[in-house]
């Protein structure tokens, strides 16, 4: 095959996120990016497994994270840590404090070596606060750490922290070659799947993160349905609303599917476990009940770099295919209320109209997204910590100009259509039933066991890594969404 010429749009270097792109230049930061790096077999997940480790020059982080794990360190905070752990997670926090300030301009040019750096820097920033004393008032966060990460955050327009791209999209490999050589068949590989990077090496762990990538690819057969019915929705006669009514009987099926996906963590995910041993490395700093603050020591080191002002840790609320569901099926204007805010569900009534507008935030250009409003319903600020092509899928999405709620709206004399579209709905709510159910098991009742354990009067309510109430925040998610049901037309 001849050499690519060097205007060939594959041969173009990554754009940097600092520099303005000329007019008409293709993205090509991903082979995807003009489909918003969404894959048709893999949707929101690479079509390949990730990266597992940086070149030599960058060789000091991935040893720094290798050590950790292979260390195993423990938590600041566990009961009865012995000098020893104490000892050992000093030692390690002292070596990365030593490590040499990295340049990361030969990163620029990949977008996947952004994505492995961004993960392995995150990673290395959660053992170095978790393992921090509970007695030191701030963490401060080594200018080795600080610097590069918040460069690499920078270009992939992320907050410095674990997201829940690291945790589930960019963090599995196959355990076995997979069934085809050519077309990965994301069916037929569920159980085929294994995490690169763990904090405790334990199978409670690693299901859970792959829970969530099974139902990322289960939900792939739903973009198709979706796409589908956009093709249909531009027709618009009567077969085509026909052929809809089917693909929204469809696309229930596979909501449903992954609804028990969610629940199957109960197999191989122990609460306690959960709760106690694996939920505290990854929570974010207004996670954090103590109120210590992350301060990031060197950022004066880059007049470029801005204090960040993003710093939730990983969320389901951060999964970009269950935000396309609720944008495509109208129920975003519920669902992404801001009933939580101030612990006054009464408030989504008069959001509800806004949200629909504001669901999608524009995209970020800087570090991370700005100051948080009180106003700002958490689903939609959790759209700032996914990759920027899906953020932009779900601009695109939104933008439909035959939406399906109204479509549906309009046609009050196709009772199948209606009904169809409700079934949607309802398999969606349910699915949101189920995980209400998996955070009262493994959220709310071992925080009541601890409370009780340590004789504490158990008033605050248990934090999701986001920094919400956990409970409330999915079950009035779950209560909005069944708002969004159509129901029989009025007469």
């Amino acid at each position: 095959m001849d050499q690519l010429p060097p205007n060939h749009f594959l041969n173009l270097q990554r754009p940097d996120a600092f520099v303005p792109a000329i007019a008409g230049t293709p993205d090509t930061s991903t082979l995807a990016a003009h489909d918003f790096d969404v894959d048709t077999r893999t949707g929101f997940m690479p079509p390949q497994p990730p990266l597992t480790r940086l070149p030599p020059a960058w060789e000091p982080w991935e040893d720094a994270l290798e050590d950790a794990i292979q260390s195993k360190l423990q938590l600041a905070d566990k009961p009865d840590l012995s000098p020893a752990e104490q000892g050992k997670s000093e030692r390690w926090r002292n070596s990365v404090r030593e490590l040499p300030i990295l340049p990361i301009d030969d990163l620029k040019s990949s977008e996947i070596l952004l994505r492995r750096a961004h993960h392995v820097l995150a990673w290395v920033m959660h053992f170095y606060v978790h393992t921090t004393p509970p007695s030191t008032r701030n963490i401060h966060i080594p200018p080795p750490i600080t610097v590069p990460h918040l460069q690499v955050c920078a270009q992939l327009q992320l907050p410095p922290v674990l997201t829940y791209s690291d945790d589930v999209l960019y963090n599995w490999a196959f355990k076995a070659p997979p069934a085809s050589s050519i077309l990965f068949q994301p069916k037929a590989e569920l159980q085929n799947l294994r995490c690169i990077t763990l904090f405790t090496g334990t199978r409670d762990e690693e299901e859970f993160y792959l829970s969530s990538a099974r139902i990322e690819l289960r939900g792939v057969e739903a973009l198709s349905v979706m796409r589908a019915i956009m093709d249909e929705a531009f027709v618009g006669d009567e077969i085509a609303h026909r052929r809809i009514t089917n693909y929204l009987r469809i696309l229930a099926d596979v909501i449903s599917d992954m609804k028990h996906l969610l629940a199957s963590v109960r197999d191989g995910c122990d609460p306690s476990v959960f709760y106690n041993e694996i939920r505290p490395w990854f929570k974010g700093a207004d996670s954090d009940t103590t109120g210590r603050k992350w301060v990031f020591d060197g950022i004066e080191l880059d007049p470029t770099l801005q204090q960040p002002t993003e710093l939730s840790g990983p969320s389901a609320g951060q999964s970009s295919l269950i935000h396309a569901l609720d944008i495509f099926l109208g129920v975003d204007k519920y669902s992404h209320t801001n009933f939580h805010a101030h612990g006054d569900p009464s408030s989504a009534s008069t959001s509800a109209g806004k949200a629909s507008s504001a669901s999608v935030p524009p995209a970020t250009s800087t570090l991370s997204s700005a100051p948080p409003q009180p106003k700002v319903p958490f689903l939609t600020r959790m759209q700032s910590y996914m990759p920027r092509h899906h953020r932009a899928f779900l601009r695109h999405l939104q933008a439909n100009p035959r939406p399906l709620r109204r479509i549906v709206e309009q046609h009050t004399e196709n009772a199948a259509l209606r009904e169809a579209y409700d079934g949607a709905v309802t398999a969606l709510k349910e699915f949101r039933d189920e995980h209400v159910r998996i955070v009262a098991l493994y959220i709310v009742i071992p925080a009541r066991r601890a409370h009780q354990a340590s004789e504490q009067d158990g008033k605050g309510a248990p934090l999701g890594t986001g920094g919400t109430d956990a409970f409330q925040f999915v079950k009035g998610v779950r209560d909005q969404t069944a708002g969004a049901l159509l129901g029989r037309p009025q007469q």
